[in-house]
């Protein structure tokens, strides 16, 4: 891992969602405040809703659609749409990284060549992808029930594409100058409790590192 990798985060922001919408409407919102040659780095169990989030992601990104796990194809890009929310903006790419092993099979395929106009999006990126950035987002995605032996099987890397409304806690760290200071979100509507009430953007709020 680079020295950049190894520094502790700026500071840690700690949310809960209670359903795959709320997840969804988290990214989208998220989305709002991100700019091409920013980095983020997913991480969560199979199932955790990783690509709910992505997907959320990309409608806030005004993205063409269509965004799924792109774990056999290693990487996919969704670009800007001129009739979108935010003609002109960023593309997105979306990189799963759990075949990967190393930091130096990430630079085999180029991200660098696409960071400069795009957010980028890495599954599985912790400890393969801090290189890439100065500043990063790490966002973690955690269920609050865990896989059982029927939810492991099936031959598939990930399981969002069936997300559930089970609870997830959703911690984001920033790393980095672009992130010296957590983004306000604001308080858009998911559905049910708003971000920053007591279930979205739950009592730890934003915690120094």
């Amino acid at each position: 891992m680079s020295a950049a990798g190894q520094l502790a985060a700026n500071w840690e922001k700690t949310f809960t969602a209670t359903t795959a919408e709320q997840t969804h409407a988290f990214g989208a919102r998220l989305a709002e405040v991100l700019r091409a040659g920013d980095l983020l780095v997913l991480s969560g169990e199979l199932g955790a809703g990783k690509t709910t989030f992505t997907q959320g992601l990309g409608e806030g990104l005004g993205v063409r659609a269509g965004i799924i796990s792109p774990t056999f194809v290693l990487v996919r890009i969704h670009p800007n749409l001129p009739d979108g929310p935010r003609p002109g903006g960023p593309d997105l790419v979306h990189v799963d990284a759990y075949r990967l092993g190393s930091a130096a099979e990430i630079d085999d395929i180029d991200l660098e060549n696409t960071m400069d106009s795009s957010v980028t999006v890495v599954e599985w990126g912790q400890d393969r992808v801090e290189h890439l950035s100065e500043s990063r987002l790490e966002i973690d995605l955690l269920r609050a029930i865990g896989l059982d032996a029927a939810g492991s099987g099936g031959g598939s890397l990930d399981f969002d594409g069936e997300d559930t409304d089970e609870p997830r806690t959703i911690v984001m760290r920033g790393h980095g100058p672009r992130w010296a200071t957590a983004p306000e979100l604001g308080a858009p509507e998911l559905g049910g409790p708003e971000l920053g009430g007591p279930e979205l953007g739950g009592p730890e709020g934003s915690t120094p590192c």
